[in-house]
């Protein structure tokens, strides 16, 4: 693989990419207290966390995320270790780094980095240099932890985005980010999908795309409003597990493994090159979706079929999307010949 881009490398030699599924909600069942700061398990529970990365990989996770996604000083303020932003991100990387290190095959460590918590002026008190210092703080422990990505994820605004985008680039490290939209089609914030794919290309990422949301189909509506202009930008889509619901004391989320795997397969076909789960997915899911995706021939996206299965009325979905993995690769040979 490339050492300078290991993830459009080996985007290249499969064709698509299947990152991992959920953190937090993986060490509930651990015995992670609601509230309880995951990034603190890094330095207490070490044993847990690579348990969680090492199952993602033996399900077929091509990508795992360190766990560090509210690793800025912002968050763990909150939990007064605002001073330990370095060491927990360093050893979240470390972890992650070890976890990938021990796989047969190539697993690449996205170092990830979630949404301070703060609003930006005006709206808040957040400035655009406070917000960089933060997120450079973060992303140089990741680096030197070893991550071959910063993934930058769950952002609602454009000034949050660039900012953690402007931290990263100071690694020289190839930079992935998502975005939360929600069934109205836009962020917290009212970015839409088009829009961020501009900034996403404008800014030279590697990968952009949708995480977390209300379920696979809202993510999927999300995915097929990416105009992904330069072909050679990846799409991502990694959507929660279904619909969380409070049942019997604990959160639980409805998606099956076998709707996840079904969701893989829309993603990929609507042109993700790198599927994945967020909240509620668990390895068993992961394993479903990595089935699914070696044993299905890629195809254009079916909308009727996606309506059927994710129950969703679906509205202006050209028949083959133009950014469809198909329809890249179709470029790609008219470029070569």
């Amino acid at each position: 693989m490339s050492k300078s881009n290991p993830l459009q490398s080996l985007v290249e030699q499969k064709g698509w990419l299947l990152a991992d599924g959920a953190i937090g909600t993986n060490f509930f069942k651990k015995g992670l207290e609601t509230g309880y700061p995951p990034e603190l398990w890094n330095a207490e529970q070490p044993d847990n966390v690579l348990w969680l990365h090492n199952a993602f990989i033996d399900a077929g996770s091509d990508i795992i995320l360190t766990n560090s996604f509210g690793g800025t000083s912002y968050r763990l303020k909150l939990h007064n270790a605002e001073s330990r932003v370095a060491d927990l991100n360093f050893a979240a990387a470390k972890l992650a780094r070890q976890a990938a290190d021990a796989s047969a095959r190539d697993v690449l460590v996205a170092g990830s980095m979630g949404p301070t918590g703060e609003l930006f002026s005006p709206l808040g008190a957040l400035e655009m240099d406070a917000a960089i210092d933060a997120f450079s703080e973060q992303a140089d422990a990741l680096a030197d932890g070893g991550v071959d990505i910063i993934w930058i994820e769950t952002m609602s605004s454009v000034e949050e985005v660039q900012a953690a985008i402007a931290a990263a680039k100071k690694t020289g490290l190839p930079i992935c980010a998502t975005m939360t939209f929600d069934t109205a089609g836009r962020s917290m914030m009212g970015i839409t999908p088009k829009a961020f794919t501009d900034l996403a290309v404008d800014s030279g990422l590697t990968g952009f795309g949708a995480n977390c949301g209300i379920g696979p189909a809202e993510l999927m509506d999300s995915v097929v409003k990416f105009d992904a202009k330069d072909e050679d930008i990846l799409v991502i889509a990694k959507g929660n597990c279904g619909i969380p619901a409070y049942v019997e004391g604990e959160i639980h989320y409805h998606g099956s493994p076998e709707l996840m795997a079904e969701y893989a397969i829309f993603a990929r076909d609507a042109g993700a090159a790198i599927i994945g789960g967020c909240c509620g997915t668990t390895p068993q899911h992961i394993k479903a979706m990595h089935d699914k995706l070696t044993n299905t021939p890629s195809a254009p996206l079916d909308a009727d079929r996606l309506q059927s299965v994710l129950g969703v009325a679906w509205k202006d979905i050209p028949d083959a999307p133009a950014g469809t993995s198909e329809t890249k690769r179709a470029r790609r040979r008219r470029r070569e010949r």
